[in-house]
């Protein structure tokens, strides 16, 4: 077991390492300004490779319909956890907004494609990117209901899920699935080279914002509210998956892949959220950083868990 674990740390999580390093560092050192990247992976990289593995998929309709399931039913699970331990806690409306996106929102695209694809091979990324598809909906709907609370507006949540560009490339990698059509040889060479650069560069963005994120912000968190939302995402949230996969009969690559992907990390857009509506960000943030730099142990175990 513990050989397969370090097996599993050295062939798996130290190459994702290498590129959040970089990130780190040039962070740290260079002052580096990661905007004009994260335009790169918003409207390039992601679409790119969501419409590069759709178009390849091997998934059937049962498969899609039970990613999609588990996303909603997995959400609703932690959301409801989130709730009842921040009453128990009697945390504050924003330190309970922060506790909620900690529990349900994951860094399943960013840092869980790149691990997925290294852990499970094509097949496995064929399996993730329509969980990965329903997660960035999620978390331009549910993500801002509980980041925003009295402020949310349904019409501007349904409005800036058709901002994403990843939904339409999803969407034609689909239509052109459905009907047997094809781009060019050309084009299609041209996105995959595009896809390719996918994960070293989300991987390297990754890096440099956990080194920015709520620094100060980070110092004034409380104790007992940084401890439950890192042991929900690390303990209970492999639990909480795993009882859902269960319910739903998932078996087979899908169970391991949606099972890895909702035992990721605190999701980096949480910040971002947390910031927008005064939902402790600073707490959110510094659970993104422990949470991110403790799953280079849990994972490598998890993976073997389920392989």
């Amino acid at each position: 077991m513990l050989h397969s674990v370090v097996s599993t740390l050295l062939g798996v999580l130290v190459p994702l390492a290498v590129p959040v390093a970089a990130g780190a560092l040039l962070a740290r050192f260079r002052a580096w300004d990661t905007k004009p990247l994260l335009t790169l992976y918003l409207y390039v990289l992601s679409p790119a490779i969501i419409f590069d593995t759709l178009r390849g998929a091997h998934i059937s309709t049962d498969e899609l319909y039970s990613t999609i399931g588990f996303a909603l039913v997995n959400l609703l699970f932690m959301w409801g956890i989130a709730q009842g331990i921040g009453k128990i806690a009697r945390l504050d409306p924003a330190e309970q907004a922060g506790l909620t996106l900690i529990s349900t929102l994951t860094n399943s695209a960013n840092y869980g494609l790149p691990l997925v694809l290294l852990a499970f091979g094509q097949l496995g990324l064929d399996k993730a990117s329509v969980y990965v598809i329903t997660q960035m909906i999620i978390v331009n709907t549910a993500g801002v209901y509980f980041a925003a609370r009295s402020q949310f507006s349904v019409q501007n949540a349904v409005k800036s899920v058709f901002t994403l560009p990843a939904v339409y490339a999803a969407a034609l990698a689909v239509f052109l699935k459905c009907f047997g059509l094809h781009l060019t040889a050309g084009l299609e060479q041209g996105i995959g080279m595009v896809a390719d650069a996918y994960s070293p560069v989300v991987l390297t963005i990754l890096g440099a914002q956990m080194m920015k994120v709520g620094r100060a912000e980070a110092k004034q968190v409380k104790p007992a509210g940084f401890w439950t939302g890192t042991a929900i995402r690390l303990l209970l949230a492999p639990f909480v998956a795993l009882v859902t996969l269960k319910l739903l009969g998932i078996s087979g690559l899908l169970f391991s892949v949606l099972f890895i992907q909702a035992c990721m990390p605190v999701a980096v857009n949480a910040v971002v959220l947390a910031e927008r509506f005064d939902a402790a960000s600073g707490l959110v943030s510094k659970c993104i950083v422990w949470t991110t730099l403790a799953s280079f142990l849990t994972l490598p175990a998890l993976i073997v868990l389920v392989q």
